[in-house]
């Protein structure tokens, strides 16, 4: 990838995450990366080639993945703040926000493979942990796909909500947050 094409893409992916897909022109992605318009459809097919191609590049992407869960303690409290705190902290609102805009209908049949690797990545290995630990003793039998989800859904939740209104719905600063939930998930899955 040369220099030109990366600037385009840093531009064109930047104003999918600001602006959304539609909103976003090649006139204008031409001008955001200091390049002719003429200049950007010699490197790339079209606005559609652009930003897939920067879905796929690593810097444009959370770096969620089943690595960054790998300290777990074997403590169902300590390993739940972790594993919301890993989440958060790499889910910043850029990527939410990106996340969103790659959800076009022109581009949603090829890029949702790619924006449900984070969620799988979590899931499998929050289920993955829940059973292993079930199978130390440390928790008893549940559905721990279901519980995935749930401890999932709200850390996302909470992500996408920080995402989309900041501190205009709730002061709940992430720590707080996590330590809260984390109380409630282990009571109900310890109690």
């Amino acid at each position: 990838m040369d220099e030109t094409s990366q600037k385009i893409i840093d531009a064109a992916m930047a104003l999918v995450r600001d602006k959304g897909y539609v909103a976003t022109t090649t006139k204008e992605i031409a001008r955001v990366a200091g390049v002719n318009e003429c200049t950007l459809f010699r490197k790339f097919e079209s606005k559609k080639d652009i930003v897939l191609q920067g879905a796929n590049q690593a810097g444009w992407r959370a770096n969620v993945t089943p690595e960054i869960f790998e300290n777990v303690e074997w403590d169902l409290e300590a390993d739940l703040k972790m594993f919301m705190g890993a989440y958060i902290d790499r889910m910043t609102p850029d990527f939410v926000n990106l996340s969103i805009g790659l959800r076009a209908p022109q581009l949603y049949e090829e890029t949702k493979e790619l924006i449900m690797k984070v969620p799988q990545a979590f899931l499998r290995t929050f289920t993955d942990y829940l059973n292993k630990m079930c199978a130390m003793g440390k928790i008893p039998e549940k559905d721990f796909e279901a519980l995935a989800l749930t401890v999932f859904s709200a850390t996302f939740g909470y992500t996408f909500l920080n995402a989309s209104f900041g501190k205009e719905l709730t002061e709940i600063e992430k720590d707080r947050y996590i330590n809260e939930s984390v109380q409630m998930f282990v009571k109900g899955i310890d109690p």
